[in-house]
């Protein structure tokens, strides 16, 4: 097996793992996995984790579904939102400088990063 693939394989487990425990993984473990492990570009990394985010998320909210661990009123509210967020914020990461993406990137993972600890 070679290398790439292997670390993609390690990269998928460690956010999936991450995805079941905190309900984060993909933009939180897969994006900065991608540029510094398997050197893609800051766009083509968003654009990965959010394709891997509807396998890993169908995967959770089956285990939490099945124990009765999902509010579903809520979730469906939240997901109109989300659908029209990620629109949005897709179409403004193609249009912004890449060093500008990877920079606001860093600082929403250190300010979130700093609010759940204090």
């Amino acid at each position: 097996m070679n290398t790439a693939l292997v670390k993609a394989i390690a990269l998928g487990a460690i956010a999936g793992t991450v995805a079941g425990l905190f309900g984060v993984g993909g933009g939180v473990i897969v994006v900065p996995g991608l540029v510094l492990w398997l050197a893609v570009s800051q766009r083509e990394a968003s654009g990965t984790s959010t394709a891997t985010i509807v396998a890993s998320s169908a995967a959770a909210m089956v285990a939490f579904g099945i124990v009765g661990n999902v509010d579903w009123s809520s979730a469906g509210l939240i997901l109109i939102g989300s659908v029209i967020g990620a629109w949005g914020g897709a179409w403004i990461a193609e249009r912004i400088n890449e060093r500008v993406l990877a920079l606001t990137f860093a600082v929403v993972l250190a300010v979130a990063g700093i609010r759940m600890v204090v």
